[in-house]
């Protein structure tokens, strides 16, 4: 481990300390919500870059809005993608960006609590209880009613799904808000969602068109790229994608590409590679099934609400698994390769009765 890694660990440990009493019950008061529409401004804090962390925050997004109609959302976050996944979030008002390297951008770095500080935030939420970060800037603001992010014992026991990244901080948002005196919602998660418009549908659909050698065909993408363990090694995805090929030779099936622009199947299939996030999930939006390990790609493909098959080895299943459209995490260590083939064959069968959405 290098010296800065071991700096930047033994920070975030030091940060940790310091802030994981923040927003305990014994300091907080409670607070009755009388009137929902008096929450018109709320800041939702998760200051964290990576595309999947962010797409995976659009649940809760949602909630938020549909629970609050009438407010505007500030989000804290982290790098420059969020403005992008946000796009066509009408609820969204603005990104407020933490420096990746504070101790070199101190400025900018006290800028943004500044910003955080003089904002007239009704409501402020962290998304991950262990976001040092995020704890400080709900405690920092000025919001009347403030959400730690704490996970609520009692729905462990209680939700199948509550350990999905995705969506316990709703079931736990839920269950704040019952502490201000409103109802409980029972309603299902909402799915990951990157709000493509339908004139970014139909040019995905003409990119696609561009890439398969029949578009007539129904057509499957694979990703087979991941960061560090997840990544599966080249002689795996060479003995998959031959299988794959010869099981379904009737149907068109391409790779995405990393921004690395590399292939653990040495280019065989046509690719397709951008460096435009909206315009990758347009064209996953028109594929009829994607297949790739646990990364932001496959989350990608999860809010253009294609049907997902996620290949997991390391990474845990439960809290990353891809959900709804036809959607399954595949356990890669327990799961043999006859079984693959039947989930996905279960999930092309289904795409024959249902049609998800696509460009005209």
């Amino acid at each position: 481990m290098s010296t800065l890694s071991k700096i930047n660990n033994f920070r975030r440990g030091v940060m940790r300390g310091l802030t994981k009493n923040i927003g305990k019950p014994k300091t907080e008061r409670d607070i009755v919500l009388v009137d929902k529409t008096e929450i018109k401004r709320v800041l939702i804090c998760r200051p964290n870059g990576r595309l999947g962390n962010l797409l995976l925050i659009t649940p809760l997004v949602q909630e938020v809005a549909e629970t609050f109609p009438n407010c505007k959302i500030d989000l804290f976050v982290k790098g420059t993608l969020a403005p992008i996944v946000f796009e066509n979030y009408q609820a969204v008002n603005k990104t407020i960006h933490l420096p990746k390297k504070p101790f070199k951008s101190l400025v900018e770095y006290m800028k943004v609590w500044i910003s955080i500080k003089s904002e007239p935030y009704d409501m402020a939420i962290n998304v991950d209880q262990n976001s040092s970060s995020g704890r400080l800037a709900v405690r920092f603001s000025r919001a009347k009613y403030k959400f730690y992010g704490d996970l609520d014992g009692e729905l462990t026991e209680s939700k199948t799904d509550y350990d999905h990244i995705a969506k316990y901080p709703v079931y736990n948002f839920r269950t704040y808000l019952t502490k201000l005196g409103l109802p409980k919602s029972n309603k299902i998660v909402a799915s990951l969602d990157l709000k493509l418009t339908d004139a970014e549908l139909d040019n995905g659909k003409k990119i696609l068109d561009l890439i398969t050698p029949d578009p007539s065909k129904r057509t499957i993408c694979i990703f087979t790229y991941a960061t560090g363990a997840k990544c599966y090694s080249g002689e795996w995805w060479e003995n998959f994608y031959s299988k794959l090929k010869e099981e379904y030779s009737n149907y068109n099936i391409i790779e995405i590409l990393p921004v690395e622009n590399v292939s653990q199947i040495g280019f065989q299939a046509p690719t397709y590679y951008s460096k435009d996030i909206r315009e990758m999930g347009s064209v996953l939006a028109n594929v009829d099934l994607f297949i790739g390990a646990d990364s932001g790609i496959m989350h990608l493909a999860s809010a253009a609400q294609t049907p997902t098959v996620g290949l997991f080895s390391v990474s845990e299943l439960k809290k990353y698994a891809p959900y709804d459209s036809g959607s399954v995490g595949v356990d890669t260590r327990k799961c043999m390769p006859l079984e693959y083939f039947q989930i996905i064959n279960s999930i092309l069968d289904n795409g024959k009765l249902k049609t998800y959405p696509k460009a005209v």
